[in-house]
C-alpha cells in the first residue's frame, strides 16, 4: 500500500506543479506552444536535457552492456558532455541570433526549402521509427521487470506490456498535447531531480551492502575483483565499444545529437535569452558526467553480485536484479515514479519536436503558408495524438533480442552522418550548393544503410578480408566514413553545380543574445573533468 502511495503521490506532485506553472499560460502562437513563449531559464533548460536523454533504454541498456562488457560503453555519455560544450559556445548563439525555431528552418535559409523539406522528413522518420516506439518499449519492459507488473495484476507478460505502453504513452502525450514545450520542461526537470536521487541511490546502496555497511570497502572490492570490467578504453579484443571510435563515428554521434538534433536543441531554443541558454546547457553538461555512475556502474556491480547465477543472455535483467536486491520496500513506490517519469520525459520531448517539425517544416510548406497561431498549435496537436497512437501501436511489436540500445545508435547513425555534414557545410562556407545538399541527405542515408544494413556481412567479410582483421569493423566507424564521404561528395557536386547565392547570416532580435561570461570558462573545466576520467581509468 505504501508503495502505491508514494507512486501515486509523486506522479501527481509532477503534474499538479506542472499545470500550477503553465495554467495561465496561453498557447495561441508557434513561440508559445513549440519553444515555451522563449522563457526558459538555465535550471529548466538544464532538467528537461537531462532527463530527455536519460531514460530506462540508459538504465537497462547500458548497463546491461557494461554487465556483459566493461565500462567502455559509458563513451556514450562522458563524450556528451564534450558536444554540450560545443552547443552552448558555438551553435547555441548561431541559432538564437537567427531567431531559429526549428534547425531545418537554418537549411531554408542557408539552401532552399526543398532541402529543408527533406531534413525535416528524415528527422521524423528517425523520431517514429528509432527513437519514439522504441522509448515506450524499453519502458514497459523496464517497468515489468523492475516491478513485476503482471503478477501484481494477473496479467501475462504480454498483456502488461501492452497496459503499460499505453498507460505511459498517453500520460505522456497529455504533457506534450496540451501543455506545449513548458509543461515539457517543468516535468521533465522535477522528474530529472528525482532520476538522478533514485539513479544514484541503487549503486550507494549496492556497495555499502557489498562493503557489509561500509560504502569505501564496497568499492574497493569491486575495483580489485572485477578491476577488468574497468578498462574505460575497450581495447579488449572485439571490443564492444573500441576506444578507436570515440575519434572517429563517436565525434560525429554526438555533434550530431547534442549540437544539431532538434529534440535536443529545442529546449535551448526555448531560452529567454542566450545567457540562460548556455547556463542550461553547460549544467546539464556537467550532470552528464555523473551519467556512468548512474547507467554504467551498477552494470559492474550487477555482474559482481550475480555473475554466478545470472546468464549471459539474460544480461537485461540485470539492472532490475540489482534493483530488487539493495531497493527498500519503503522506496519502491518513489522509484517507480521516477522511471515512469524518465519514460514520460523523453516520450513527450520528441513527441513535442516532431510536432514542430511537422508544423514549421511540412504543414507551413505545403498546406497554409500563412496559418495563423492557433492553427499551427492545432495541427500541432493533431500530429502529437498520430504520432503517440502509432509509436504505441508499433512499441510491443519489436525484437528485443540483442543490444536494443546498439541497435537504436544504428538506426540513428543512418540520419545522422549526413544530416550534420549538411548543417556543418552549411555554417562553415558559403560556396555548398542546395542541390549538393539534397544529394547528401538522400545518398548519404542510403549508402549508411547498405554497409550497415543491406549489405551489412558482404560489407564486413570484405574489409576484415582486405586489411586482414579478425575482428568487424564497428559501425561508428563506418558513421565516420558516411560523414566523410557526404562531404566530399557534395563539394564536388558544388565545383560542378555551384551555389545560386550566397548566403548572408541576418540576426533576428528575438531574444537577447549577450553570452554569459563564464561560459568558457565552465566549458573548458568541463572538458578537463571528461579528459581526466580517461586518463584516471585508462589501463
Amino acid at each position: 500500500m505504501l508503495t502505491f502511495v508514494s507512486f501515486v503521490g509523486f506522479t501527481v506532485l509532477v503534474a499538479v506543479i506542472s499545470y500550477m506553472k503553465t495554467r495561465h499560460d496561453k498557447m495561441d502562437s508557434s513561440d508559445a506552444y513549440f519553444l515555451g513563449g522563449r522563457s526558459l531559464t538555465a535550471w529548466t533548460i538544464a532538467g528537461s536535457l537531462m532527463l530527455t536523454t536519460l531514460s530506462t533504454e540508459h538504465l537497462i541498456g547500458l548497463n546491461a552492456d557494461a554487465f556483459n562488457h566493461t565500462i567502455a560503453v559509458a563513451a556514450w555519455e562522458t563524450t556528451a558532455a564534450l558536444a554540450m560544450v560545443l552547443t552552448a559556445l558555438y551553435f547555441l548563439p548561431k541559432y538564437l541570433n537567427s531567431g531559429l525555431t526549428t534547425i531545418p528552418q537554418f537549411l531554408t535559409n542557408r539552401y532552399d526549402e526543398k532541402t529543408r523539406v527533406i531534413a525535416t522528413l528524415l528527422f521524423l522518420l528517425s523520431y517514429a521509427i528509432a527513437i519514439l516506439p522504441v522509448v515506450l518499449l524499453f519502458g514497459a519492459t523496464g517497468i515489468e521487470s523492475l516491478f513485476d507488473v503482471s503478477e501484481t495484476l494477473g496479467l501475462t507478460k504480454g498483456e502488461a506490456l501492452w497496459l503499460t505502453v499505453w498507460g505511459v504513452g498517453c500520460l505522456g502525450s497529455l504533457y506534450a498535447i496540451f501543455g506545449g514545450l513548458k509543461a515539457v520542461a517543468i516535468s521533465d526537470t522535477i522528474n530529472g531531480v528525482g532520476f538522478l536521487i533514485a539513479g544514484l541511490m541503487i549503486p550507494i546502496l549496492a556497495l555499502i551492502m557489498i562493503g557489509d555497511g561500509d560504502f569505501f570497502a564496497g568499492l574497493n572490492e569491486l575495483y580489485t575483483e572485477e578491476h577488468e570490467k574497468f578498462d574505460i578504453t575497450g581495447n579488449e579484443a572485439g571490443s564492444f565499444l573500441p576506444f578507436g571510435v570515440l575519434f572517429t563515428g563517436m565525434i560525429v554521434n554526438q555533434v550530431f545529437f547534442w549540437c544539431t538534433n532538434q529534440s535536443i536543441v529545442q529546449r535551448a531554443l526555448g531560452a529567454k535569452n542566450l545567457a540562460e541558454g548556455q547556463k542550461g546547457v553547460l549544467l546539464a553538461a556537467g550532470f552528464k558526467l555523473l551519467g556512468p555512475f548512474v547507467i554504467v556502474l551498477p552494470g559492474v556491480i550487477a555482474f559482481h553480485m550475480f555473475k554466478d547465477v545470472l546468464p549471459a543472455e539474460d544480461y537485461l535483467l540485470a539492472y532490475p536484479m540489482l534493483v530488487k536486491a539493495v531497493l527498500p520496500t519503503v522506496l519502491t513506490g518513489f522509484f517507480a515514479a521516477v522511471m515512469i517519469g524518465a519514460v514520460l520525459s523523453t516520450f513527450n520531448s520528441v513527441l513535442n519536436s516532431s510536432a514542430t517539425l511537422f508544423c514549421e517544416g511540412i504543414y507551413k510548406v505545403f498546406y497554409n503558408r500563412d496559418a495563423s497561431g492557433p492553427e499551427l498549435v492545432k495541427a500541432g496537436r493533431i500530429t502529437s495524438i498520430i504520432l503517440a497512437l502509432a509509436a504505441m501501436t508499433a512499441a510491443p511489436l519489436i525484437d528485443t533480442s540483442g543490444s536494443l540500445y546498439n541497435f537504436l545508435q544504428k538506426v540513428n547513425a543512418t540520419f545522422f552522418g549526413p544530416m550534420l555534414a549538411v548543417i556543418l557545410l552549411g555554417m562553415m562556407t558559403k560556396h555548398v550548393s542546395a542541390f549538393a545538399a539534397k544529394i547528401g541527405l538522400i545518398a548519404g542515408p542510403i549508402v549508411f544503410y547498405m554497409l550497415v544494413f543491406g549489405f551489412g556481412d558482404q560489407v564486413q567479410a570484405g574489409l576484415m578480408a582486405v586489411f586482414g582483421m579478425t575482428d568487424e569493423v564497428h559501425f561508428l566507424h563506418l558513421l565516420a566514413f558516411v560523414f566523410v564521404l557526404t562531404v566530399l561528395g557534395m563539394l564536388l557536386i558544388s565545383r560542378f553545380k555551384p551555389a545560386e547565392h550566397i548566403y548572408v547570416a541576418v540576426p533576428v532580435d528575438a531574444v537577447d543574445v549577450t553570452p554569459w561570461r563564464h561560459a568558457k570558462l565552465t566549458g573548458v573545466i568541463i572538458s578537463l573533468i571528461t579528459v581526466g576520467f580517461y586518463v584516471l581509468l585508462a589501463q
